[in-house]
C-alpha cells in the first residue's frame, strides 16, 4: 500500500522541521517546500534517513503545482517572530494572503485535507482571558504587529470561504507560543533570546517591567496536537497552547536558573502592541482531540537548555576546527 504524501509549507523551519519528522514517523512521504527566508537546510538535512523526503526550495507566493497524488497540504510557511516580520512586513502579508490562496487551490485540486498553521497572535492584545476560539481578538490593524496579526486573520479568512464555497476539507490550529530544539539562536522571541544570553553570560533582556504573560508549550506538544487535528474532521481554529501562564520576569529568572547564570536582569523598553496576558482555553482540543500537553514548563525548557548548549559547544569545536585546518 503505498505511503500517504504530505506537502508542508515552511517545512525547513523550527516548526515545520518537527513536523516533517513526525509526518514520516507517521508513515507519510514528505514534501518540504520552503524559501529559506527564516528556514535553514540544516534543519531538515537528517529527514532522508528517516523516510522518503524531497526538500524543494519554493516561495508559495509563486505559482504551487505538485505532480501526482497529494493526501495533506500543511500551510506553515510564515515569518512568526517579531523581529522577522518587521524586517519583511510585505513578505509576511504575501505569504498569509497570496500564500494560504496559492496552497488552498493545490488542496483542492488535489482533495487533499488542508491544515492551517494561525497563531494565538490573532487574539491580539486580548480583553478576554483566558482565550477561547469563540473570542474575536482585539487588535491594531495598522500597527507594527498587524502585518503579522492580519495576515494570519486573513489566512482563517480565506480558509473557512473555501471550505464553504469550495468544499475543501480544512482545519485550523491557532498556535501559541512553543519552544525546542532548533529555534534560532538569533530570532528575537524571549526563550532562545534568554537562553543564548544566559549561556554567554550577559544581562538577560526583558521588556518593559516583565509582568506580562506568555504560556509555552513544547514542540513535540505542539506537534502531537497538530497530526491530531489533521486526522480528524474537525475544522476549527483549535487552541494547542499549554495554559501554564508565566510572566516574562518569571521566564528570565527561570532560564537562569537552569543555565546556572548569575547575570542581572537589564530591562529594555516595551514592544508597541505587546500582549499584556495570554493564555489558551484548550478546552476544545481536549473536548474534540484528546489532547493535553504532556511536558511541563520546566523540563521543556531544560531541553531547550541543553540543546542550546550542545549546538554552542557543536559551533565553538567547528570553528576551533577550522582555525587549526588555516594553521596547518
Amino acid at each position: 500500500m503505498p505511503r500517504p504524501k504530505a506537502i508542508v509549507t515552511g517545512g525547513a523551519g523550527f516548526l515545520g522541521s518537527h513536523l516533517c519528522e513526525r509526518l514520516l514517523r507517521e508513515g507519510y512521504s514528505v514534501l518540504c517546500l520552503d524559501d529559506f527566508s527564516t528556514g535553514s537546510p540544516a534543519n531538515v538535512a537528517h529527514l532522508p534517513e528517516h523516510g522518503p523526503f524531497r526538500l524543494i526550495r519554493a516561495d508559495v507566493t509563486d505559482f504551487v503545482h505538485v505532480p501526482g497524488e497529494v493526501d495533506a497540504v500543511l500551510h506553515f510557511a510564515s515569518p512568526a517572530s517579531p523581529l522577522d516580520y518587521l524586517r519583511m512586513p510585505i513578505e509576511t502579508l504575501k505569504v498569509g494572503s497570496i500564500g494560504t490562496l496559492h496552497t488552498l487551490g493545490l488542496a483542492k485540486e488535489k482533495r487533499a485535507r488542508f491544515l492551517l498553521a494561525s497563531t494565538s497572535e490573532a487574539y491580539g492584545d486580548p480583553q478576554v482571558h483566558p482565550q477561547p476560539e469563540t473570542y474575536w481578538g482585539h487588535v491594531n490593524p495598522v500597527g507594527p504587529r498587524g502585518v503579522y496579526d492580519e495576515a494570519k486573520r486573513f489566512a482563517e479568512a480565506m480558509t473557512m470561504a473555501y471550505r464553504r464555497a469550495e468544499g475543501v476539507d480544512t482545519a485550523i490550529v491557532r498556535i501559541f507560543n512553543t519552544h525546542g530544539p532548533r529555534m534560532r539562536r538569533g530570532d528575537g522571541r524571549a526563550v532562545p533570546t534568554f537562553i543564548r544570553q544566559a549561556l554567554a553570560g550577559e544581562p538577560l533582556t526583558v521588556a518593559g517591567e516583565g509582568g506580562q504573560t506568555r504560556s509555552i508549550q513544547y514542540v513535540d506538544d505542539l506537534v502531537e496536537g497538530c497530526l491530531r487535528l489533521l486526522g480528524s474532521t474537525l475544522a476549527g481554529p483549535v487552541n494547542i497552547g499549554n495554559p501554564q501562564e508565566i510572566s516574562i520576569i518569571e521566564l528570565a529568572a527561570t532560564v537562569q536558573r537552569l543555565v546556572g547564570s548569575d547575570e542581572p536582569v537589564r530591562h529594555i523598553p516595551r514592544p508597541e502592541d505587546d500582549p499584556t496576558v495570554r493564555r489558551p482555553d484548550i478546552t476544545l482540543a481536549t473536548r474534540e482531540l484528546g489532547w493535553v500537553p504532556r511536558i511541563d514548563l520546566i523540563e521543556g525548557l531544560r531541553r531547550t537548555v541543553d540543546w542550546f548548549r550542545a549546538e554552542a559547544d557543536r559551533c565553538a569545536a567547528a570553528t576551533d576546527g577550522s582555525a587549526l585546518t588555516r594553521a596547518v
